[in-house]
């Protein structure tokens, strides 16, 4: 439909300027024009026009100018990808061309179901159709006359059509390009001839721009992506919760992370991402409060220096199997298909603390190496297969890709409604002695270590969900139950002795709830309730007696696109589950930057 488009020119000075901001790079949002300018009243025009009577010696000059307005709306050249408004909106023109391309050929005008013989717009589409194979109708045979028509349809339209009539022209096909068509061309070039040249002038000027960025970019492959976090954090409460007396340390600290994303792709499906951080934090953890659970979303730190903290490959194998490689920093939380608290899971972005950002399962061989296997079995149901080891470049004793410690993970996701995601986990993990992590480091300390510094293996089964009430209230929990075992004797850590086999069962749940765009677009105020991982029972007699509470919200507020603060509180009552232990507060003021 869209390819008969090219005859807006003869309606008004109005429409050609739409091109030419189309052209000038002033990235065209898909604007409709006003409702008189559908496929039915242009051909009522084009039929008055080819009525018109204009000397023969014109031709020629109409070719030329004709080719000239074919060379400037679509010019070959290619803009760099660092050029960012040129680029997408002639990418926008290349896919509205490639779709009228992929629109059947119209060869008679029955063919269109929606026209018929008592439509005034009859014998125009007739003469584009059986004399210049100028209109292609949709892939349902339909033509939509009254439907508006788009910038983006206008000049793809304009280009097919001209583009056939050149073809015919230099053919010198005189039986078939009509002497009063010609003149019908020659008067709309000489009526806008004014606004051809200024938008000779606007892509001449944009080709010199091109050719500038071109020489400096970057990169055609490769987009550099920077995230800086600036944090002020303090713990405060009396004692700390490891029955030491101390008290806990509550200075105010101010934190900082630096992350410096280069993303490139080689077939525009695929993702190698190299992470770059700079990370000067300290954890708000066992040494300040005495328990894990006070730990704030990103506490690791390099001394501000840059290293590698994430580098991974990944690429569709289908439309429904795609790969994710882990070299280091691999975390199922981004590997699997869905980690189903998605506003709480950035650690610039969503929850203040480690444990609210989602399932604890997820951290299972965190930073390792690995891969992950996604397939979609259809839009509401898709499995997700990974591996990870945290060891994987040592080739020591109890280390490397399958000797040290490591874990294995199976996800089913499904989508009952476009409101309801639905995820049953189950990951399989291995401990050498002395490095036992069954927790994440985000419950009480036995959690994380339920045998001392003996060789433990675990059976993890979450099973989490989201549920969007309305685009601005999503609600969202998890539960996870641990089953881990003792593999070797050795020494609990409350001193009884530990026989291989021993079992212990770790509990953990949240609910979280999430308010996107609270106040101002962009924000998101954020809750959590719930208990972090806690040993219920033990073989070793090595218990949590009390149940722990985690109650924490924030709010992010945009400042603008590049920068946004976020205020704090985390709670935590009966820190490393006894009672006996006083409440722990954190506070932090969150400040990121992007660019």
């Amino acid at each position: 439909m869209s390819k008969t488009c090219w005859n807006l020119l003869v309606l008004s000075s109005t429409v050609l300027g739409s091109i030419l901001a189309l052209s000038s790079v002033a990235r065209a949002n898909e604007t409709k024009l006003t409702s008189k300018y559908t496929g039915k009243n242009v051909l009522k025009t084009l039929n008055t026009y080819l009525q018109a009577d204009i000397p023969e010696e014109s031709l020629k000059e109409s070719n030329q100018l004709l080719t000239n307005f074919d060379e400037i709306l679509l010019d070959k050249q290619v803009i760099p990808s660092t050029f960012a408004d040129a680029e997408d909106t002639l990418q926008e023109i290349k896919q509205y061309t490639q779709q009228e391309n992929q629109q059947p050929q119209v060869t008679s005008v029955s063919q269109l179901e929606d026209v018929f013989p008592g439509d005034w717009a009859f014998e125009a589409l007739r003469s584009l159709v059986e004399r210049y194979d100028c209109i292609s109708g949709f892939p349902n045979g339909t033509f939509r006359g009254n439907r508006a028509t788009t910038r983006f349809e206008f000049a793809a339209g304009l280009n097919a059509c001209l583009n056939q009539i050149e073809r015919l022209i230099s053919a010198n096909t005189s039986e078939l390009v009509v002497r009063q068509d010609l003149e019908t061309l020659q008067r709309l070039l000489q009526e806008f001839e004014s606004e051809l040249t200024t938008l000779r002038q606007r892509v001449d000027n944009l080709e010199t721009r091109s050719a500038s960025l071109s020489a400096n970019q970057f990169s055609t492959t490769t987009k550099l992506r920077g995230e800086i976090a600036f944090t002020a954090s303090g713990a405060f409460g009396d004692e700390k919760a490891n029955g030491s007396g101390e008290d806990i340390d509550d200075n105010i600290i101010f934190n900082n992370r630096v992350r410096l994303n280069f993303d490139t792709s080689f077939t525009g499906k695929d993702l190698l991402k190299v992470r770059l951080d700079a990370v000067n934090t300290v954890p708000l953890g066992r040494n300040v409060t005495g328990t894990n659970m006070t730990r704030l979303a990103f506490e690791r730190n390099t001394n501000n220096q840059f290293d590698i903290g994430k580098l991974f490959y990944r690429f569709p194998v289908s439309k429904k199997l795609r790969f994710h490689v882990d070299a280091t920093g691999g975390r199922f939380n981004l590997n699997a298909s869905n980690n189903f608290n998605k506003p709480f899971a950035n650690p610039f972005t969503g929850s203040i603390s480690r444990f609210g950002r989602f399932n604890p399962i997820y951290i299972q061989g965190a930073l390792g190496a690995g891969a992950t296997a996604v397939y979609d079995f259809n839009k509401s149901l898709s499995l997700s297969l990974g591996y990870l080891a945290r060891n994987a470049n040592d080739s020591s004793d109890d280390n490397g890709l399958f000797n040290g410690s490591y874990a294995a993970l199976a996800q089913l996701a499904i989508k009952p409604s476009k409101q309801l995601d639905v995820g049953l986990t189950y990951v399989r993990a291995y401990y050498p002695g002395g490095r036992a992590f069954v927790s994440g480091a985000t419950g009480s300390q036995l959690a994380n270590a339920p045998f001392g510094q003996t060789a433990t293996s675990a059976n993890h089964f979450g099973f989490q969900s989201s549920f969007r009430v309305s685009k601005k209230t999503i609600f969202s929990g998890w539960a996870g139950l641990t089953n881990a075992q003792a593999e070797d004797d050795g020494v609990a850590a409350n001193g009884v002795l530990v026989e291989e086999n021993d079992d212990a069962t770790i509990f953990n749940w949240a609910v979280t709830l999430a308010l996107p765009n609270l106040g101002k677009k962009g924000s998101l105020a954020g809750f959590v309730v719930g208990q972090p991982p806690q040993v219920t029972d033990n073989d070793t007699g090595a218990e949590n007696n009390d149940k722990s509470w985690h109650l924490e919200g924030f709010y992010r507020y945009p400042v603008n696109d590049n920068i946004s603060l976020t205020p704090g509180l985390l709670v935590i009552l009966n820190p490393e589950g006894d009672d006996n232990n006083e409440p722990i507060y954190v506070g932090t003021l969150r400040t990121v930057f992007k660019f």
